[in-house]
């Protein structure tokens, strides 16, 4: 029995492909472009990155785990909420487990991003691990014990979709999301939400880095934006650890990379948390855009 192990990250516009060694040892790594809105592509340039995974390890039917933008619902089987749309109402797991001829592991990627940074980055020694995605959504998954929690409806987690906490229905409302709803969580800590805080305080469109770059110079209206993201990042971090008191909090995406986060956030949750203090630890991401392909592989543990 060999300890190889291959992890498959399929996003909207690359799939990446790892091979792991038992001690964490990335041994063979590449990527293609994703064929969009070809399901039977999918599952075949899936197989192939497999087969040059195993060719490089010199060993066949090697455990393979797959993060998907989206979940395989329990009820159906079928995938469901991936933005990679062309997978959604399709038995992807049993398809592509037929293709493979193996069973196949496959979670959402923030999931992913969880498993990861548990198993061996910044989570690695702690129970219970939050992953938080500061990207151009806001997303999240959970691990406990280097697994994935999923969840009987395929959503733990996915806090970018509830309200933003202690928010004023004004702001919310100012706030419309691609879901069909107002103020989700997602329109305000996602990059593109601190993007548009900054276009609805000023008029002008930035990008996240040129805001940061502006606070830094001391500009009012950057430094005022930024410091209520840091409060509204509080506030939604606070509501996670009301509900299930992660031993840490691990934060990945373009948005992470806003160094105050570590020092600012930290301080602010005693506000909001119930009872008035919180120790909780939040790290950013270890592996940082590596975490995913890693996670998909470390869903077979050893």
């Amino acid at each position: 029995m060999t300890d190889f192990r291959i992890g498959i990250d399929l996003g909207g516009t690359k799939t990446e492909v790892i091979l792991l060694n038992g001690d964490s040892q990335e041994l063979f790594r590449t990527r293609i472009p994703t064929i969009r809105d070809d399901y039977a592509a999918t599952l075949r340039d899936i197989a192939s990155l497999v087969a040059q995974a195993e060719a490089a390890a010199g060993h066949v039917n090697l455990p393979v785990g797959v993060g998907i933008p989206g979940t395989v619902s329990r009820k159906t089987g079928f995938v469901k909420n991936a933005n990679s749309t062309w997978l959604n109402g399709k038995p992807f797991q049993k398809d592509l487990s037929a293709h493979l001829k193996r069973d196949v592991k496959i979670t959402n990627d923030a999931n992913c991003l969880a498993v990861s940074e548990a198993t061996d980055g910044a989570g690695r020694g702690y129970d219970l691990v939050f992953a938080g995605i500061l990207g151009t959504g806001c997303g999240a998954g959970v691990a406990f014990k280097g697994q994935p929690i999923v969840g009987p409806n395929g959503v733990a987690g996915e806090w970018g979709h509830n309200s933003l906490p202690w928010t004023r229905e004004a702001e919310l409302e100012e706030r419309p999301c691609y879901c069909g709803k107002s103020g989700c969580q997602e329109t305000f800590l996602s990059g593109t939400g601190l993007c548009k805080s900054y276009e609805l305080d000023t008029g002008l469109k930035l990008k996240g880095h040129e805001i940061v770059e502006r606070a830094a110079k001391g500009e009012i209206h950057a430094r005022q934006v930024l410091d209520a993201y840091f409060d509204q990042l509080a506030r939604g971090l606070a509501a996670v650890i009301n509900v299930m008191d992660p031993d840490i909090i691990v934060l990945g995406g373009g948005a992470s990379n806003i160094t105050e986060i570590y020092t600012v956030v930290p301080e602010l949750l005693s506000k909001y948390v119930f009872g008035f203090e919180c120790d909780t630890p939040i790290v950013q991401a270890m592996h940082g855009d590596s975490s995913g392909v890693r996670g998909a592989a470390w869903l077979n543990p050893l």
